[in-house]
């Protein structure tokens, strides 16, 4: 019996420290493919699953996925400058950036609905609402489901494209699109959070020298 209310206590004291208001850290995140094709499914499964790493701080984050075979890519986020910088080095396309704002104009805005969808989960053992959000990217529809927390605050790239009519920070996030016919989705998941401090440097928007701008036609 005495071990059980141990156990229930440590159990609580985790808890409670994880739903701690947290302005600066370290988060990894678990990122997985799937497809109805099953070609696609099969290249998705060679490339396995995803590990990405957030490093955050205030109005700004620093997002860092690498995988053997899709190479490197980084978003750097800062909402205050209301920019956006991403590289990527992937294999047979070499080092490429794009620069982007992420302060929406009324119009665009007008493509982006958020609505709560009355879901809760727990992840990274933060407690998170569901959210179902469409979005227009590059005139093609995009809906994300989000479970968001309150408790972390800080910026993230998908979130920050969206002008606002979403708060908090999505610990679990699947992205479903239709690329070429074919309907695929992106689960994110957070699978852990730790409050540390972070140096500025990790917000550099500099570009990197061997990097070209990447541009992708507006339709």
């Amino acid at each position: 019996m005495k071990k059980f209310i141990l156990v229930a206590l440590l159990s609580l004291s985790v808890s409670v420290f994880a739903q701690k208001e947290i302005k600066e850290g370290v988060m990894t995140t678990k990122v997985t493919m799937s497809s109805d094709n099953e070609q696609v499914n099969a290249s998705f499964a060679m490339i396995g699953d995803i590990g990405a790493t957030t490093h955050f701080k205030g109005n700004k984050a620093r997002t860092e996925q690498t995988n053997q075979m899709t190479g490197t890519q980084t978003s750097i986020v800062d909402q205050e400058a209301e920019k956006m910088l991403m590289l990527m080095d992937v294999p047979m396309m070499g080092k490429k950036y794009m620069k982007q704002d992420t302060k929406k104009s009324e119009e665009e805005l007008k493509d982006v609905t958020v609505t709560a969808n009355g879901e809760s989960k727990t992840v990274a053992g933060y407690d998170c609402k569901g959210y179902d959000v469409v979005s227009k990217v590059n005139g093609q529809e995009i809906k994300m489901k989000m479970f968001v927390t309150d408790k972390i605050l800080a910026q993230e790239q998908y979130t920050a494209m969206l002008g606002g009519k979403l708060k908090g920070f999505p610990l679990h996030m699947v992205i479903s699109m239709n690329q070429g016919g074919m309907a695929m989705d992106i689960t994110m998941e957070v699978t852990e959070v730790k409050a540390e401090s972070v140096p500025d440097s990790k917000f550099d928007m500099t570009v990197p020298e061997g990097y070209t701008e990447m541009v992708i036609p507006k339709q």
